[in-house]
């Protein structure tokens, strides 16, 4: 599981820091140095701000959990359906609407899930 989460926060970082390395000209000499320094920075920011903010992992839980299947299930199949209006086959149509059931069911159960946690951290 931890592997999965480095990962993850590898990729999502990935692009800011590429944006942040644009800035610097690429001829310079010490461009791999700036590369690990804003690399660390960014680490460290991200660190920072996890350790200041009370509950940051359940609120980053709510997020995933309620956006994570918007973008990654059921955006994808509506869209789908929607520009190919008409010319799809009926199989697909089950196909894409099963697809988003489960998906809207899994982004429910996991933003109950996580607002049930938040609501019982603030609790006590």
């Amino acid at each position: 599981m931890l592997f999965l989460i480095i990962t993850t926060y590898a990729l999502s970082m990935a692009p800011v820091a590429l944006c942040m390395e644009e800035l610097i000209p690429s001829n310079n000499s010490k461009f791999y140095m700036y590369s690990i320094l804003i690399r660390t920075a960014l680490v460290l920011s991200t660190f920072i701000v996890g350790l200041s903010i009370p509950f940051f992992g359940l609120v980053m839980s709510l997020i995933g959990s309620l956006f994570t299947m918007f973008v990654s299930l059921i955006i994808p199949c509506a869209c789908f359906l929607s520009i190919w209006r008409g010319k799809v086959s009926r199989f697909q149509v089950a196909f894409c609407t099963i697809v988003m059931t489960v998906g809207i069911v899994a982004s429910a159960i996991g933003t109950y899930s996580a607002i049930s946690a938040i609501i019982e951290n603030l609790r006590g």
